[in-house]
C-alpha cells in the first residue's frame, strides 16, 4: 500500500496535468438563486438532463471563439438571501469556491414571501450578500438578475425595481431575464412550466393512470402531456416553476448575455 501511495505522489509531482480538476483552465461561472434556478423537479423527472448549468456550458462551447467555461449551480429551493447567509450555506457552499469569474444572483421571490418589511430588508440583505461576495471573490464580476414572470405582475415589478436599485447603488450590471422569458410565454402561457398537482384532487378513476408520476402526494409532469385530460381541473397549470423548456430559455439568454463579456475579457488579455 505504501508503495502505491509513493508512486501516486510521484506521478502527482511529475505529471500534474493528470489530476487537473474539471474547472482548471476554464472560466468559472457561479449561479446563486432559489428554486427557479435550482430546478429540482426537472432534475428528478429527467435526471440525465441536460440542466441549466450544462446547457449554458454547451451554448457557450458552441461559440468557437469563446474560452471553455464551467458553470456551478449553487441554488436551493425555498431559499432567500437572509436564509442563504444565516443558514451558513453561503459559507459552506459558495464562499471558498476557487477562481470564480462571474456570479449571477437571482433572488426575490421567496424574499418577498418570507422576509418581513421586504422593501427595506431585501435591499439590505442583498447588500450584505454583495459585501460577502466581494470579500470572498474579489476578482469576480457580480451580476444581479431580475426574477422571471412567476408572481403577479405588481409583485414582480416591486422585486425587479429593487434589484435594479441595488445594482445602481453598487454600479453593477443587471441581467434582465424577465423580458425574454415573458416574450417566450406569449408563444404559450403554460409551455415553460411543469405541472405539479395534488393527487387527492385528481379524479379517482384516473389515479392508477398517474401513479408513475406521483411524488410525495403530487402528480409531477414535465409539460403538457396530460393537459388534454386534466387541463380543466382547477389550477392544473398553477405551478409556475420552469420545466426544462423554461430553463433552456434562461440558459440561452444567459449565454447571450455572457458571450460579449467573455469576448471583451479575451480582448483585454
Amino acid at each position: 500500500m505504501s508503495r502505491i501511495i509513493s508512486i501516486s505522489l510521484f506521478l502527482l509531482f511529475v505529471f500534474p496535468f493528470t489530476v487537473r480538476a474539471e474547472h482548471d483552465g476554464k472560466i468559472q461561472i457561479l449561479l446563486l438563486g432559489d428554486s427557479t434556478t435550482e430546478g429540482s423537479i426537472p432534475r428528478r423527472l429527467k435526471p440525465e438532463g441536460p440542466h441549466l448549468e450544462e446547457v449554458i456550458q454547451m451554448l457557450l462551447a458552441a461559440e468557437s471563439d469563446l474560452p471553455p467555461c464551467h458553470v456551478i449551480n449553487s441554488s436551493r429551493g425555498g431559499e432567500f438571501i437572509r436564509r442563504l447567509i444565516d443558514s451558513r450555506r453561503y459559507e459552506k457552499d459558495a464562499s471558498q469556491l476557487p477562481g470564480i469569474d462571474y456570479i449571477f444572483i437571482r433572488y426575490g421571490i421567496n424574499d418577498r414571501a418570507k422576509r418581513d418589511n421586504f422593501p427595506v430588508n431585501f435591499p439590505a440583505d442583498f447588500q450584505e450578500l454583495l459585501t460577502l461576495l466581494r470579500k470572498d471573490h474579489p476578482d469576480a464580476l457580480i451580476i444581479p438578475m431580475t426574477v422571471i414572470p412567476f408572481s403577479k405582475p405588481e409583485a414582480t415589478k416591486e422585486m425587479n425595481d429593487l434589484i435594479f436599485q441595488v445594482a445602481r447603488e453598487n454600479k453593477l450590471p443587471v441581467f434582465d431575464i424577465h423580458p425574454r422569458y415573458a416574450q417566450e410565454l406569449k408563444k404559450g402561457v403554460n409551455m415553460l412550466n411543469y405541472r405539479r398537482y395534488p393527487l387527492e384532487k385528481i379524479p379517482e378513476i384516473y389515479r392508477e393512470m398517474v401513479k408513475p408520476y406521483v411524488h410525495d402526494g403530487r402528480v409531477e409532469i414535465m409539460g403538457n402531456e396530460f393537459d388534454a385530460i386534466f387541463g380543466d381541473l382547477p389550477d392544473w397549470t398553477g405551478d409556475r416553476h420552469p420545466n426544462l423548456a423554461g430553463y433552456n430559455v434562461i440558459a440561452d439568454e444567459t449565454a447571450k448575455f455572457l458571450a460579449p463579456l467573455l469576448r471583451e475579457r479575451a480582448a483585454r488579455k
